[in-house]
């Protein structure tokens, strides 16, 4: 579909997207310690700290050799792991490039609860559609979706880069591919098509992130943002007037 590159969406209540940025780490770091592990660790790892609906339905168990995280747990322990780069990557893609302006609307603590929660929505709503599916569910997709729908809700009108088709650059309102992209979500569960993504967890995840950023955002942060960022080149070094009172400050952006 698409490929977020930049938002250039300034950061007005935190200096730096801590939050965020921890979690792209911790999930880079445990692609890169199970990198070397052969299939068979990679799929008890899976399973022992994935999300699996049949084992928290209780219809199966697990061996005893396999080291497991609790079943609540897991609920959000299966967004921190990933089958493969592209995996990972697009993920991390999509939380570096929306992340930081959904963690400076909510703050720092409550970011890292609404990430979870969105997490744990996701995880529910793939076991309510599959309660007796094996297979264990893992990738931070179900969390990312629910970013993406805050994201929409503050900021639909700020520009972000994309490439179109993975190849065509544009420079375009947030809302067009946000929306794109949830409609295309919608579309794919909807027709129970590629059994092999969970589009029910993006599904989960997008509703949970779209309710409660209209309880976890700060005081005074508006939805629907009404102002519209530019891009600022890297190269440019313009000096910038004073900011009149009440105008929101503009930076180049932490995407």
């Amino acid at each position: 579909m698409f490929i977020p590159l930049h938002d250039a969406n300034g950061l007005e209540h935190i200096r730096l997207q801590y939050v965020t940025l921890a979690i792209i780490a911790i999930n880079v770091i445990l692609w890169f310690l199970t990198l070397g592990a052969t299939e068979e660790a990679a799929w008890s790892a899976a399973v022992g700290f994935g999300y699996v609906p049949a084992l928290v339905n209780d219809t199966v168990s697990l061996g005893p050799d396999i080291a497991a995280a609790p079943e609540v747990l897991t609920y959000v322990t299966y967004a921190f792991l990933h089958q493969d780069f592209w995996h990972l990557g697009g993920n991390m893609l999509f939380l570096w490039v929306f992340g930081d302006n959904v963690e400076d609307a909510l703050g720092h603590i409550r970011f890292a609860i609404f990430y979870c929660a969105c997490a744990a929505a996701a995880a529910w709503f793939h076991g309510f559609i599959v309660p007796s599916s094996e297979a264990p569910l893992i990738g931070a997709s179900g969390a990312i979706a629910g970013i993406v729908a805050a994201y929409l809700l503050l900021h639909p009108r700020v520009k972000v880069w994309i490439l179109a088709l993975g190849r065509i650059p544009l420079r375009i309102p947030a809302f067009i591919p946000l929306l794109v992209w949830i409609g295309f979500q919608l579309f794919m569960f909807l027709s129970g098509a590629d059994e092999q993504v969970s589009w029910a967890a993006h599904v989960g995840g997008f509703a949970a992130g779209a309710v409660l950023v209209l309880f976890m955002r700060r005081r005074g942060v508006p939805l629907f943002d009404r102002a519209t960022v530019e891009v600022v080149p890297v190269e440019a070094k313009v000096r910038t007037p004073a900011t009149p009172a009440g105008e929101r400050q503009r930076r180049w952006g932490r995407g």
